[in-house]
């Protein structure tokens, strides 16, 4: 009997997720992206875009399209969509996994000053460097707006919200990035300081070790903790990679139920709604 996943996220794990499962006999795949970024590239499998309408309008999409398992593999600062997905899946039964690459860890000779948000590097920013170069993503630049003595270089994949800092220059890019690429840029910019979240991952671990070589301070946004409503999920579970992931569905995705037959003397057929 044939299942369907839903993989939540356009992170480089749920793309190559996506096309492991689409490969898989009786297995359909969709990739569900939140719509942020305008060109997202080639997904395998089905995609959808835009929200679901909160935790409610995604149990009704479990149960409307009959899925079997959800994988939560949205970035580690996605914590609206993971408590969302957490209550859908315990509304509906449907097991989950959320699928987190493991954080990054300071090593010998790295200058990092770990803070819990994004007002608080702004707060910090002052006090390590005039010119700063930001990577925390195009949204929450209005937690810098207010710093108009420093020079931002602002890295994104899109254009970045307004508000944001006065003095901004733009760079629009896409990892993997390399260290001798990122060392280059931190130099032809001057960069006294550099702003990233704990995203994990190798794609952009890159900036790190050049700031490390070049002995520039480093703050690191913390990592929001997992919902508590992901705990009440009885057959929720966090794993760190790929390869976890696919052995958890293994053992847990289940194929949906057969809709119920409406009333007999109707004769009517069933009808998703």
């Amino acid at each position: 009997m044939s299942s369907h996943i839903l993989v939540l996220g356009g992170t480089a794990e749920a793309r190559e997720l996506a096309v492991v499962l689409a490969a898989r006999d009786g297995v359909r795949v969709t990739s569900s992206l939140a719509g942020r970024v305008t060109r997202p590239g080639a997904l395998a499998g089905d995609v959808r875009v835009g929200g679901f309408g909160g935790a409610d309008g995604l149990a009704s999409w479990l149960r409307e399209h009959r899925v079997d398992a959800v994988v939560d593999a949205t970035h580690p600062f996605a914590e609206g969509i993971t408590r969302n997905a957490a209550l859908a899946a315990t509304a509906t039964g449907v097991p989950v996994v959320v699928l987190r690459r493991p954080g990054w860890r300071p090593g010998p000779g790295d200058r990092w000053h770990p803070v819990a948000s994004l007002p608080a590097a702004a707060e910090l920013l002052p006090r390590l460097g005039r010119r700063v170069f930001l990577t925390t993503g195009r949204l929450g630049l209005a937690a810098f707006a207010h710093l108009a003595e420093a020079h931002f270089v602002v890295r994104s994949i899109e254009p970045p919200e307004p508000p944001m800092p006065p003095d901004t220059h733009l760079l629009l890019a896409r990892g993997p990035f390399t260290v001798a690429g990122e060392k280059e840029l931190l130099r032809e910019h001057r960069i006294d300081v550099l702003v990233s979240k704990d995203s994990g991952g190798a794609a952009t671990a890159a900036k790190l070790s050049a700031a490390r070589e070049l002995g520039l301070p480093v703050v690191v946004v913390r990592r929001p903790p997992l919902p508590p409503e992901l705990t009440a999920v009885p057959d929720g579970t966090v794993v760190p990679d790929v390869t976890a992931v696919l052995e958890r569905l293994d053992r847990t995705a289940r194929p949906a139920p057969p809709t119920p037959p409406g009333p007999a003397a109707s004769g009517a057929a069933d009808t998703c709604p």
